[in-house]
């Protein structure tokens, strides 16, 4: 890898003093367009890695929220000593997906204490209004609520009281509380009061204020970052969660929809996987299901892009498989999700989709069976998958995993299976160290063009690892924008492209490095985040080839451009990037009848120390800047600053 290093910082070291003499010159082929580019080429990969979805994206702000965790009282502290048998935590098995509650009885009328630490504290702002609520079942009247919202002094910064009901059976209440301060570390004091036994459930705490305002729903700031990009698909929900350490824990989308204080809680399978970065109190608590994965995927114009199981533990862990004969189960829970995204009111799945808000369908088109699993187990079972989805379902494509690695014998040997069966979509995914990004841009330039199309799943640049937020840098996030350069001249082959992982929480990650970072109160988008935007949002309907001296630009003297046609803007989109430690003056000569306007968009992100990263405390110092620039006659003429990412956007 270090030869590789070298080799790359050689070439542009002895690049690097080309530029001064004279303008290096493009043909942009504008009039002969190279093939369409997929409406949803550039989208985002979800996995509930890092903190993503409890503690991250979900708003719930109480963890172990129903007592479900392996420890049931992880997350919560007594406050207040009580007799034996006060306080218990109760299993009662006909309470479905939800088995645990906790048991108050205080006859005697004492005060009784409970903290809630939050997911690495609780993230509170001044002004803003929470609302409390729980599930009571109360036995024998008489108790009643008082809640307290403390800061890292655990002085406390909000309160409400909450009396119960005196009718019978399970029933929920709620308060609001107004913070009078801001807390990164904030956490929740739950106080029980007066003479009286009650179960109680999902002791919950929410902003008020989510995306889109939806009750108990997603923190605004994350889903706003997302709906920013623009992106053309949402891929959920992973990703190696889709697998599980062994079948038991492997993601099961039944699980995840319907009341939520029904869904049933399991590990998180990123708990333990890391000795280095252990995660006892990583469970997935499902409050983001499927339905609200759709949901979100329709709010921000994404399609939706499922993942599931097919029937194979993760590879890396047990590998477990299930039995042919046993796998009827599996393609079923296939058949059902599309029953639930795409199926009329009047069908079972149907029906539980419009109960839950959403009685017009999610109109999904694509789904993946299985995630980085290779292997005649992958093939064998795949094909039992594609039998009967092509049979019942022929509109959908199928999205297929090439394994773990771009390449080698276990790539190879998939690759050659999936073209003989037909597949629809082969999923490739690419975690390398900034030379291979750039020496593979022209990766695609060869592929069969009539063969299935590519999902450049999992795509990102690595230098040192583990390395945490702050090396998320602008070296990884350039050579990525080199590759994607070739993505884009390949987007007849390449159909969809998105990086991973999405999110990384600064106090509870497990793997970097990642697109975007957050913590309890605030969020920022990597270099890395900026480039796929850049892309993402100047996508294009049609391929313009762009070549230097009649070869695509894949990385000679590490230039790399790649060009575009936006039918609906009517713009020619040009994009660059300049690897070298000194300016390029470039001169494109666009062979085009039509005429363009000589004033156009520029969009750069550049910076000359290739270490540089954003971070909490400066979120914006790696970011595009854009300009109005006037070209004359029919040449672009531009100077591109070094270690740079440039979009010039002309409109014809």
């Amino acid at each position: 890898m270090k030869g590789f290093l070298s080799i790359a910082a050689l070439l542009v070291a002895s690049a690097s003093g080309l530029w001064a003499q004279q303008p290096v010159d493009f043909q942009v082929a504008f009039d002969k367009p190279a093939g369409k580019i997929s409406p949803h080429m550039w989208g985002i990969f979800f996995e509930d890695i890092n903190m993503g979805a409890d503690g991250g994206i979900y708003a719930e702000l109480v963890k172990n929220r129903s007592f479900e965790f392996d420890e049931p009282w992880m997350g919560w502290k007594r406050l207040t000593k009580a007799p034996e048998g006060t306080l218990l935590i109760v299993n009662d098995s006909k309470r479905k997906g939800n088995a645990r509650s906790l048991r108050v009885h205080n006859p005697d009328g004492l005060k009784l204490g409970l903290q809630n630490e939050g997911f690495r504290g609780m993230g509170i702002r001044k002004g803003e209004t929470y609302e409390f609520s729980l599930l009571y079942n109360p036995l024998e009247a008489g108790l009643r609520i008082h809640v307290e919202l403390l800061n890292e002094e655990d002085k406390v910064i909000g309160s409400a009281t909450m009396a119960l009901s005196e009718a019978e059976g399970w029933q929920s209440a709620k308060a609001e509380l107004v913070a009078s301060e801001t807390s990164a570390k904030g956490k929740l004091n739950v106080w029980i009061e007066g003479k009286g036994t009650s179960s109680f459930d999902m002791i919950s705490l929410f902003p008020k204020e989510t995306w889109k305002n939806r009750p108990k729903g997603l923190r605004k700031d994350m889903v706003q970052l997302l709906a920013d990009m623009k992106p053309g698909f949402l891929r959920f929900p992973g990703g190696c969660i889709v697998e599980g350490r062994d079948l038991a824990t492997r993601f099961q989308w039944k699980k995840t929809v319907g009341p939520i204080e029904q869904r049933e809680l399991i590990i998180n399978r990123w708990n333990t996987e890391f000795k280095h970065r252990l995660t006892p109190d990583y469970f997935q608590t499902f409050g983001l299901g499927f339905y609200e994965y759709f949901q979100l995927a329709e709010d921000i114009g994404a399609e939706p892009v499922p993942i599931l199981n097919c029937g194979m533990a993760c590879q890396f862990n047990t590998g477990e498989v299930a039995p042919m004969d046993e796998l009827e189960p599996y393609i079923q829970d296939a058949l059902d999700l599309i029953a639930f995204a795409n199926g009329s009111t009047a069908t079972t799945w149907g029906k539980l989709r419009a109960e839950m808000g959403h009685p017009e369908p999610f109109h999904l088109k694509m789904l993946g069976v299985g995630n980085e699993n290779w292997g005649p187990q992958y093939i064998e079972r795949l094909e039992a998958f594609k039998k009967v989805l092509k049979e019942k379902h022929p509109e959908i494509d199928i999205i297929a995993s090439s394994g773990t690695d771009p390449e080698g014998e276990r790539f190879a040997y998939l690759d050659g299976e999936l073209r003989s069966m037909g597949i629809d979509i082969i999923d490739e995914h690419y975690y390398r160290p900034p030379a291979w990004f750039l020496s593979s841009a022209a990766r695609y330039d060869d592929y069969d063009r009539s063969g299935p199309k590519v999902f450049a799943g999992e795509y990102a640049s690595h230098t040192t690892r583990p390395n945490g937020p702050g090396r998320s840098t602008w070296e990884a996030a350039l050579s990525e924008a080199a590759f994607l350069t070739g993505l884009e001249r390949n987007a007849d082959v390449v159909t969809m492209a998105s990086y991973a992982p999405l999110f990384g929480h600064v106090d509870g990650w497990q793997w970097s490095p990642d697109l975007i970072w957050v913590d309890n109160l605030n969020v920022y988008g990597t270099p890395s985040y900026h480039v796929q935007k850049l892309y993402s949002r100047n996508k294009g309907t049609d391929i313009i080839p762009i070549q230097r001296n009649g070869r695509p630009v894949t990385g000679q003297d590490s230039l790399y451009a790649s060009a575009v046609y936006d039918e609906g803007q009517k713009q020619l989109i040009i994009k660059f990037v300049n690897y070298n430690s000194e300016p390029v003056q470039a001169n494109f000569n666009v062979l085009a009848k039509r005429k363009w306007k000589g004033e156009a968009t520029k969009i750069t992100l550049a910076n000359a120390d290739l270490q540089v990263s954003n971070s909490l405390e400066e979120p914006l110092k790696i970011q595009p800047v854009e300009q109005q620039v006037n070209y004359k006659g029919k040449s672009v003429v531009e100077t591109f600053a070094p270690y740079s990412f440039t979009v010039i956007k002309l409109t014809l």
